[in-house]
């Protein structure tokens, strides 16, 4: 496992981070106890979490491993989320002043702990001035209920119009990070929040760095009944990439992963690792053993002439 800095900040993270979002509801404890403690042991140090995941049931999970003493809190790296909440099959968003300083206070309760390393706004909110926004995050280092701060889903405009906000205010704490999708299914960031990202010294954490799953080639033959893809309440969050474009990407993996005697997710995985900017791409597993396979190629490198045939059979529109 290799150690990066999260964009210009002197924020260090495992350059793998362990994702959380289904715990508490598909992983249960004793699953999320041998999760956390496969990370630990290959050199893992950054937990992602959110409010919204499961209600605050991977919060709360998280908080009662790290109180059972199965990972020293100082050995963490603990980025969460605030701002929205999942409601049905869609998401409310509150990124208002008083709705995010409740959600980081429920949290840090909920984890056990009296601050997060990194805290991010889960999502855009057009109701509510970016400003307020912005104060609310500038409170929660203030305070020291947060060490660094930083936007997630939030587009590239957005991000540039924050920064610059922060920069003309003179405030302390400026932004460190932008959590966004990025996987050779979903190069869409590469257009302008990357390049962006980049000149105002912010680093990038990949979720879903393998395609939702999709790119491990689970769906070469069909939906497995234990995927997510066969999931009621994950369903929706796979299918948008079993298309027939989605389907030659994977098999171009496929192929790469077979001339390099590895798997096809550890392809996907040092692609993303590869790409300029990305600090840790975070990776969301059901069991430790599909963690463990994860992370078997976490050093791996890819030869160039198979990056650029990626890069060229993957390029978005």
């Amino acid at each position: 496992m290799d150690y990066r800095n999260v964009g210009a900040s002197g924020l260090k993270v495992s350059s793998i981070a362990l994702g959380t979002m289904t715990w508490g509801r598909d992983t249960d404890e004793m699953d999320a106890a041998d999760q956390l403690a496969e990370f630990t042991q290959a050199g893992g140090t950054l937990v992602d979490t959110a409010a919204s995941y499961g209600d605050g049931a991977a919060e709360e999970l998280l908080g009662s491993l790290m109180r059972s003493g199965l990972a020293d809190r100082d050995d963490l790296v603990i980025c969460t989320k605030s701002g929205s909440k999942l409601r049905g099959q869609h998401f409310q968003t509150d990124a208002s002043r008083g709705n995010l300083i409740d959600n980081l206070t429920e949290s840090l309760c909920r984890l056990g702990t009296d601050r997060v390393d990194l805290w991010l706004v889960q999502r855009p909110d057009p109701a509510v001035p970016l400003e307020e926004t912005l104060g609310a995050l500038q409170w929660a280092v203030d305070t020291g209920k947060a060490r660094y701060i930083g936007l997630s889903n939030h587009p590239a405009w957005v991000t540039a119009r924050a920064h610059s906000l922060v920069q003309n205010a003179g405030l302390g704490a400026g932004l460190t990070a932008v959590e966004v999708e990025y996987s050779l299914l979903n190069r869409r960031v590469e257009r302008e929040l990357a390049p962006a990202a980049s000149a105002m010294g912010l680093g990038l954490l990949a979720w879903s760095p393998l395609g939702r799953g999709v790119l491990t080639g689970k769906y070469r033959h069909g939906v497995p009944a234990d995927s997510r893809a066969a999931s009621p309440h994950l369903q929706g969050f796979v299918t948008p990439y079993l298309t027939s474009a989605a389907a030659a990407v994977v098999e171009a993996v496929a192929t790469a992963a077979d001339g390099l005697g590895v798997a096809p997710l550890d392809v996907a995985l040092a692609w993303v690792r590869g790409r300029a900017g990305v600090a840790s791409a975070i990776l969301g597993a059901r069991t430790a053993a599909q963690l463990h396979t994860s992370l078997v190629g976490a050093d791996l490198v890819l030869p160039p002439e198979i990056e650029d045939a990626l890069d060229e059979v993957s390029a978005p529109d």
